[in-house]
């Protein structure tokens, strides 16, 4: 799950998904394309609406997005178009290309792309709601393959 700092959208993303999925069967991170907060924990607000629906993303720390996360995972989810084409940049080649995919293109939503909420106090639940949305069809497609 990859965002622009990995303190608001992100972190949401890997722990909606990480709570519908076994740990024993896969493992769920996040990561920004910027590396303005790495070492840092998740934007409080973040945290706040994770616990309000019963997750908690409080312990995730933020890091920057690298060159081997294309090694280490099979699927790299990114919030919205700018994040989609900063870490098509950082590929090697077409199959690591292939792995990078817009998270709400999982929904049969019109909407591409997750609104950043770091400067809209309001904007948290929404965000919540369109990240879990497409969590829940990402977490069926896994499970039942």
């Amino acid at each position: 799950m990859v965002c622009l700092g990995n303190i608001c959208r992100s972190p949401l993303a890997e722990g909606i998904l990480q709570s519908k999925l076994s740990d024993k069967d896969f493992y769920v991170d996040s990561a920004g394309t910027g590396g303005y907060h790495v070492g840092a924990q998740p934007d409080y607000r973040s945290i706040a609406v994770a616990k309000k629906h019963g997750i908690d993303i409080s312990q995730q720390t933020c890091r920057k997005f690298i060159e081997e996360d294309f090694d280490n995972f099979d699927i790299i989810y990114v919030m919205d178009t700018n994040n989609y084409s900063d870490i098509i940049k950082q590929a090697r080649n077409q199959s690591q290309k292939d792995k990078v995919k817009l998270l709400l293109s999982e929904t049969s939503s019109d909407k591409m792309q997750v609104p950043d909420p770091y400067y809209d106090d309001n904007g948290f639940e929404h965000v919540f709601e369109l990240i879990d949305t497409a969590c829940k069809v990402i977490a069926a497609k896994l499970t039942t393959t």
